[in-house]
């Protein structure tokens, strides 16, 4: 069995082409992107009489046509943000209300994730490739029931999914981040979240944990160290292990075939922990790549047959 797995895309949409299209590339039985699916930035795109306009990156931008239009939407979506069209006075009200704010956010954030269901359907053949996602500490609660509906994508949190005798099993709750994000949790909660997906397997040596937080002290979770104002340190040079100790403590307590991590976008990398492989490929999201992990299983001797970091 052979399995591509990526992570933290944050809403870029050429970053989720490259995802679906991974399967046919690699030659995947299986594609799982494991959590942080959804973009943190709405961008507004104030609509005039005759053009629009709108402040990205900085740049001040008059569109005069649609094909402009659609040229800067697709720009915007591609970097992980959502574009909103909205009018003069529609901005005005936006401007002094967040909860507003929040909600329109919401609602482009859910139709961009059902645009990019229907993607799956037509790139992995109406579900004959599968394909698993799973929300991350970032991703708001309401993702949850529309991938569920998808025919063609299996959503995965607290789930124990049978992959031709395998197992995975996944959580996308990460200890508490400064952040104060949708999933995290302390982290004797996330042991018992841990244990209770556990419990569901049949067999350890031939499961795969899929846990969005990366194992702590393992290099698999340096982030740059933050000063009081969130601001990275002697400019992000100064790096630290932020990762979950419940995560590590379980990997070593029941040695899972195969472990894959994200959440620390700068950790990309591989660590063997007795007998499992963890494995975090990382992601540079922003910059329109996919980083991701091509890992072939040996269903008759449980093991790890090949493994490759590999971008694009």
């Amino acid at each position: 069995m052979k399995i591509f797995f990526a992570t933290d895309i944050h809403g870029s949409e050429i970053c989720w082409r490259k995802f679906l299209n991974a399967a046919a590339f690699y030659k995947a039985d299986l594609v799982i992107l494991g959590g942080d699916v959804t973009g943190k930035v709405m961008i507004p795109i104030v609509e005039h009489n005759g053009y629009w306009q709108v402040t990205y990156r900085g740049e001040s931008i008059r569109l005069d046509t649609r094909e402009e239009l659609a040229e800067i939407e697709q720009r915007i979506r591609n970097r992980g943000s959502y574009p909103a069209i909205v009018s003069p006075d529609e901005l005005s009200s936006l401007s002094a209300d967040e909860d507003q704010v929040d909600r329109r956010f919401s609602a482009e954030m859910m139709h961009s994730l059902d645009r990019w269901l229907d993607m799956a359907d037509t790139k992995l053949r109406g579900g004959q490739i599968g394909c698993i996602l799973n929300g991350g500490n970032d991703d708001i609660w309401e993702i949850d029931q529309l991938i569920e509906s998808s025919p063609c994508v299996t959503f995965a949190e607290g789930k124990a999914l049978d992959l031709d005798g395998f197992s995975l099993v996944s959580m996308g709750w990460t200890n508490p981040t400064p952040w104060n994000t949708f999933r995290e949790a302390p982290e004797d909660e996330l042991a018992a979240k841990i244990e209770a997906v556990a419990a569901k397997v049949p067999d350890m040596g031939r499961t795969i944990f899929n846990f969005h937080a990366p194992p702590y002290g393992t290099g698999l979770d340096e982030a740059p160290a933050l000063d009081d104002n969130l601001r990275p340190t002697h400019g992000g040079a100064v790096m630290k292990p932020v990762g979950s100790v419940a995560v590590r403590d379980a990997i070593l307590k029941h040695q899972p075939l195969l472990s894959v991590h994200g959440h620390i976008h700068e950790s990309r990398g591989i660590k063997r922990m007795g007998r499992t492989m963890a494995i975090n490929p990382g992601s540079v999201y922003g910059d329109g790549v996919l980083q991701g992990a091509l890992i072939e299983l040996d269903p008759k001797r449980a093991k790890v047959k090949r493994y490759l970091l590999v971008n694009g």
